[in-house]
């Protein structure tokens, strides 16, 4: 059974290299498509969706923006799994903050250049391994800004308020980006960060092991 991996804004699929499923599963990552101008956070899913095979039995584990993207997906096909990892299954989750800033396009006025060059700068203080912050920072410099802007307003506008109809969401206590206290995980990693899928992978391939049957 293929199972479909969807990164998160200004990463690819390096950021999934301590991530193992049971071998009865074959990974394929799904590569960021083109935004069209203006275009919404589920028009994008649905167009990105057209990579995955639906006439078979299909799973999908999405990261961050990557998980939002695989709830647009699960709304419209049915997966046989969800899993969410350091996202959110309803734009209702996103933190007061973000929809303060949606409200008043506070996100339009700050450069990406900016916004990439904190997220560099922020590698100073996480817990990543010195081998993964070098490939972190690779992959930040590597990003599309024209992309990043489109995801950061595609982001800030979702609305959807509908849970998939059965998910598994895996999220960190310490997330940063998008808090716990915002949301509702089934399952919860221990000063899990937001990208703990780099150095809490153990623990969510333990969860793996148990949902992916």
């Amino acid at each position: 059974m293929k199972i479909y991996f969807i990164s998160g804004l200004a990463a690819d699929k390096r950021v999934f290299k301590y991530i193992q499923v049971p071998s009865n599963y074959e990974i394929v990552h799904l590569d960021w498509i083109e935004p069209m101008k203006n275009e919404t956070l589920s028009s994008y899913s649905l167009r990105l969706a057209e990579k995955i095979d639906t006439n078979e039995t299909f799973a999908l584990v999405g990261l961050s923006m990557g998980g939002m993207i695989a709830t647009e997906i699960a709304h419209h096909f049915q997966p046989i799994h969800t899993i969410l990892i350091s996202s959110i299954p309803s734009s209702e989750h996103l933190p007061v903050y973000f929809k303060w800033a949606a409200k008043m396009n506070l996100h339009k006025l700050v450069p990406v250049s900016m916004v990439k060059s904190a997220a560099i700068m922020k590698r100073l203080f996480t817990a990543e391994s010195p081998e993964d912050k070098i490939i972190l920072k690779q992959i930040i410099r590597e990003s599309d800004p024209r992309f990043i802007r489109w995801a950061m307003n595609a982001i800030l506008k979702w609305n959807s308020k509908e849970l998939p109809v059965t998910y598994i969401h895996i999220h960190g206590s310490k997330d940063e980006l998008l808090p716990i206290k915002y949301t509702l995980p089934t399952h919860a990693i221990d000063k899990g960060g937001h990208l703990m899928v780099l150095n809490h992978s153990e623990e969510i391939n333990n969860i793996l092991r148990e949902v992916l049957i």
